[in-house]
């Protein structure tokens, strides 16, 4: 069958307003229900759905139908989440508001019964007024276990309350990890807090817990979905901390301690995701919410670790609001407040066990490793760096001076446990302390830790003062007030206890009453190893004054005493002793010294190889990693392909199963139809699914083929009877033949007569009328005549007027027609010349711009043929300059070692001319001016002539042109390009641009290359110095005249140094 016609909204809601109207709300329930989950819905607009979702919610209510409004409220969310995301809020919101309105209603009604079940039962129904209890109340209390309330509302508010819930699980669902309703899903988590905490819901607020933390996970999980939220924005992740901290204060208030922890390591979580700091007062609830859940855990020292936590947070509080902060983000700074939590910092310290309460579970590795992992983690939880103790925590409280802002009774406890050593009156010096503790509520549960730790105490400082003491006087040692008073089993307990622990080695003779501290030198307590794993806090011998050493003591420092002593004589009777080790000792330091610049740098070359090794092996990690997660990835590709494999073969299998029944159903009805047309009743009783339409057919011809004879048969009798009486009719009949014609012969006869009489007198009364309609008509004639020849002749003036009007209008429009044709003709010839005009002037502005082209050609050129000819000019006087340079440079040389031979050798010789250096030798270093050195002119004065004179220009040796660079500034204007700057040493020269433009303009004939820069050196390899000219530093001129020598000016100048001087 096709599926029915899809119906508008508005048809839908009225429809279904129509059903509420006749008490038929569960049929428009169901009707709204099938419009909203329909294919065709999801095209509607948002506008026309939002009536019928309200709607629909209200009757779910109702009605109590959860599942079918969240089957709707899914398939809304999917239609209008990425269109309006107004209308999934108020249709939400609106589900809610609904199912809290029914718990309320719910509960008045549970109220009322219960009031007039008490009002009927308490005067009417009594019989007797001295019975408290009927025998009825008494066996129905004593059967069900639950009062007439508990019933009441399990019959009418709690299956309200389990809707309201699930209404709450179903909007969290919907809204989970959709970044644009989050401020919803927030709202409603906290909502539901609020439901969990108003009813004492604690199994609810489980599963709530756990939905949220899920939902986080997914979100994680999912994150690279469409409208997914981030948890790296600060404002999602600072509304999912608020939602924590929300969870967490229900969860203290229910007293449900596990989820809370649970929350209090979400919180941690979260806050480490954070990059955004969270606010104080948030931090000071998550402190004094982790006080509250390891004091109920009996986890003493991180309760104390939490309330020093806490009151650092409020002195931080307090500084942030003195220099002007917000006071709305800090927790309340009073004074009281300050002294209230210093106070309870030190009664937390005070009341953590020195011995250790907790079952010993024996030398089991992983219990102690556990126990490491789980402080590891309330570490963590607590933001600390490493794990508490209570000598540091006592050490903090003494540096911030707690002692003395705490109240003065806790002052006074910490003085006697901590300070004081009085083993007899401890216990009586503590009473009235305990007495004003325990009056406090909140500080009353301190109370056991604390005779913990003074009985500990007692036992410490008595076993420095006795070695037997009755166990009588012990017990009439440890006094405490009355509400708090210990018996003496638990004194013996507490005993055996420390025994076990180590902490104490204390031996009980119950025969006498006696106990006996442990005077063995061999003794194995545990302050004979202060590193032992044992339970307690704190190790004996650093957590109470000692008056005496043990005799185990003793003995364990005896060889340290012997060596102290030993070394004391040594340094009294050999005085080398003290040499040798303060010669030891300043060797070591020289040493040190000697190596720490060694050292250092070993160690910095150490760090940066662990480094590098710890960046390769991140990088190998990271590796690793990566290739792991593509594997995994990978993995879950191919397990996804065979997953979505299996599902299509199943598909495919379901659909061909399907399409299978659907034409055996097909074929089915077709039989049965065909057998209904056919009207084979006598098949009913066979199979259906064997018949197939050639067998029906044949059953049916067969059938037809018997109802044919059966009908010829009866046709043929039929026939024949009816021949037998057809005969006999007409024998009969026969008979009375003429009698009849004679009749009939008579009757016809007078019906023609009378027939023919009738239509001679109507044609004779119709001739007279004719003629009498002539004779009047015939005197109308003339007058007809007249009009029609009237109304011709006014018809033809009218067609020749018409005619000639139609002929003028023609005329008319030939002369038009032929006017526009002239004139576009004329147009066109004139468009033709513009257009032949415009061609001839482009093409002698083309011929004008190209012979303007050549002329600025040709001026290139010839311009660049006169740079050419003045950069040759250049170039020989630059070869001239560095030939005359040469020649001076090698006179000079060869004077100087004529000098220097003169003054060493004892026998003059004629010095042989010196020859040009050659180019495989050292290059001579040409300095700036290119004259001779201060040494030469020195010794040219030494000598008493005058300074010695550059020689004669010599011909440079055969070298290699330099490389030259190209100077921007000469590059031509027409060349693009920002402007060059005007260098030092670039006033000569071409550019390569301009060479390549001189050859191209030359024909290709190469231009020898520009020389150096004036003033500058080559380099010294096999080539002649550049002469710079103009430097103003008495340089020969140009013309070869021979400069006169510098005279010192007596201006500061270059420092020379003083060996340099001497030489000279």
């Amino acid at each position: 069958m096709p599926p029915p016609p899809h119906q508008k909204p508005e048809n839908v809601l009225k429809r279904a307003h129509e059903l509420i109207g006749v008490k038929q709300a569960p049929a428009a329930l169901t009707l709204l229900h099938e419009h909203i989950t329909s294919k065709r819905s999801r095209n509607v607009p948002i506008t026309s759905l939002e009536p019928v979702m309200l709607l629909l919610v209200e009757l779910s209510v109702e009605q109590k139908k959860g599942k079918l409004a969240k089957d709707a409220l899914y398939q809304y969310k999917n239609i209008a989440q990425n269109t309006n995301v107004g209308t999934i809020e108020l249709v939400l919101k609106k589900f809610i508001e609904l199912a809290a309105e029914k718990v309320t209603a719910a509960q008045q009604k549970a109220d009322e019964v219960q009031s007039s079940i008490e009002a009927t039962t308490t005067s009417d129904n009594v019989e007797d007024l001295e019975a408290s209890e009927t025998p009825e109340s008494i066996l129905l209390a004593t059967v069900s276990g639950e009062q007439s309330r508990d019933r009441t509302d399990r019959a009418i508010v709690t299956p309200w309350l389990k809707f309201l819930w699930e209404a709450y699980r179903t909007v969290l669902d919907i809204l989970r990890n959709n970044a644009r309703l989050e401020l919803l899903y927030q709202s409603t988590a906290m909502q539901a807090f609020d439901f969990c905490l108003k009813y004492t819901r604690k199994t609810e607020f489980r599963r709530l817990c756990e939905l949220l933390r899920n939902h986080v996970q997914t979100a994680a999980k999912y994150s690279a979905q469409m409208h997914a939220i981030n948890l790296s924005d600060p404002d999602t992740l600072q509304r999912h901390l608020e939602t924590r901290f929300q969870q967490l204060n229900v969860a203290v208030e229910l007293e449900l301690w596990q989820e809370a922890f649970r929350s209090v390591e979400d919180i941690h979580t979260l806050l480490n995701l954070s990059k955004r700091p969270p606010k104080n007062i948030m931090m000071a609830n998550y402190y004094e919410k982790l006080t509250r859940i390891f004091l109920v855990g009996e986890n003493y020292l991180f309760h104390a670790a939490a309330w020093s936590r806490y009151y650092n947070l409020l002195r931080q509080s307090a500084a942030i609001v003195a220099a002007g902060g917000k006071k709305s983000e800090n927790p309340p700074t009073s004074e009281a407040d300050l002294q209230k939590a210093a106070t309870f910092v030190v009664l937390s310290a005070l009341s953590i066990p020195v011995i250790s309460t907790s079952r010993s579970r024996g030398a089991m590795v992983d219990f102690d490793e556990a126990r490491k992992n789980k402080n590891s983690r309330l570490t963590h939880l607590l933001g600390m760096s490493q794990a508490p103790t209570r000598a540091l925590l006592f050490r903090d409280a003494l540096s911030k001076s707690l002692i003395r802002r705490c109240r003065p009774e806790i002052r006074d406890l910490y003085n006697i446990l901590e300070v004081d050593f009085h083993p007899l009156s401890i216990c009586k010096k503590i009473s009235p302390i305990l007495a004003k503790i325990g009056a406090d509520e909140e500080m009353q549960k301190y109370i056991i830790p604390l005779q913990q730790v003074i009985l500990t105490r007692l036992f410490q400082q008595l076993s420095q003062v006795y070695e037997t003491v009755d166990l009588d006087f012990v017990e009439s040692l440890a006094q405490f007030p009355e509400p708090f008073q210990v018996t003496r089993a638990t004194i013996e307990k507490f005993i055996m206890n420390g025994n076990k622990k180590g902490d104490l080695a204390i031996r009980m003779d119950h025969a006498t009453g006696v106990l006996s501290f442990d005077a063995d030198v061999f003794s194995s307590a545990k302050a004979a190893h202060a590193g032992s794993s044992a339970g307690s806090a704190e190790s004996e011998t650093g957590s109470v004054q000692r008056l005496q050493s043990t005799p185990s003591q003793i003995v364990r420092s005896q060889l340290t005493r012997v060596a102290e002593v030993l070394y004391t004589t040594c340094q009294y009777i050999d005085p080398k002793f003290n040499e040798a080790r303060i010669q030891a000792r300043d060797a070591a330091f020289a040493r040190a010294k000697a190596g720490a610049e060694k050292e250092h740098l070993e160690i910095l070359a150490r760090k940066e190889i662990i480094q590098k090794r710890k960046d390769k092996a991140s990088e190998a990690q990271a590796a690793r990693d990566k290739e792991n997660a593509r594997k995994k990835m990978v993995q879950e590709q191919l397990l996804q392909q065979a997953e979505a494999a299996r599902l299509a073969e199943e598909q495919k299998l379901r659909e061909a199963k399907r399409l299978a029944n659907e034409r055996e159903q097909i074929k089915r009805k077709e039989v049965e139809s065909m057998l209904k047309d056919m009207k084979l009743e006598d098949l009913a009783g066979e199979d259906l699914d064997t018949l197939d339409s050639n067998k029906i057919r044949m059953i049916k011809l067969q059938q037809l083929e018997r109802e044919k004879n059966t009908v010829a048969e009866k046709l043929r009798i039929t026939g024949k009877r009816l021949d037998h009486l057809e005969r006999a009719f007409r024998k009969e009949e026969a008979k009375k033949l003429p009698e009849d014609y004679a009749k009939q012969r008579e009757r016809d006869l007078k019906a023609y007569e009378l027939t023919k009489a009738q239509t001679l007198k109507e044609a004779e009364e119709k001739h007279k009328a004719d003629v009498e309609i002539k004779h009047r008509l015939s005197r109308l004639m003339p007058f007809y005549e007249s009009f029609r020849s009237n109304l011709h002749e006014r018809r033809r003036d009218e067609f020749e007027k018409r005619r000639r009007d139609a002929d003028r209008e023609l005329e008319k429009m030939i002369n038009a027609r032929k006017k526009e044709y002239r004139d576009r003709k004329i147009r066109e010839k004139r468009e033709r010349e513009e257009k032949e005009r415009a061609l001839r002037e482009a093409e002698e502005r083309a011929a004008r711009e190209k012979e303007e082209e050549e002329r600025r050609k040709e001026a290139k050129k010839e311009e660049m043929a006169r740079i050419k000819e003045e950069r040759e000019k250049e170039r020989e006087k630059a070869r001239e300059a560095q030939a005359r340079q040469q020649q001076r440079e090698e006179e000079a040389m060869a004077r100087r070692k004529a000098e220097k031979a003169a003054d060493t050798a004892p026998i003059r010789r004629e010095i042989p001319p010196v020859e040009a250096p050659s180019a495989a030798g050292p290059p001579r270093i040409a300095l700036a001016g290119n004259r001779p050195s201060w040494r030469e002119r020195e010794a040219a004065k030494a000598a008493g002539g005058a300074p010695p004179e550059p020689a004669a220009a010599a011909p440079p040796p055969a070298r290699a042109p330099p490389v030259e660079r190209t100077d921007s500034n000469e590059r031509p204007p027409a060349a693009g390009g920002p402007p060059r700057l005007a260098l030092a040493g670039k006033t000569g020269g071409s550019s390569w641009r301009e060479r390549e433009a001189a050859r191209a303009a030359g024909g290709g004939a190469p231009i020898p290359e520009r020389p150096a820069p004036q003033g500058r050196v080559s380099s010294g390899r096999g080539g002649a110095p550049i002469e710079r000219e103009g430097s103003g530093r008495g340089e020969p001129a140009k013309d070869g005249a021979t400069p006169e020598p510098l005279k010192a000016s007596g201006a500061p100048g270059k420092y020379v140094p003083k060996w340099r001087r001497d030489n000279a």
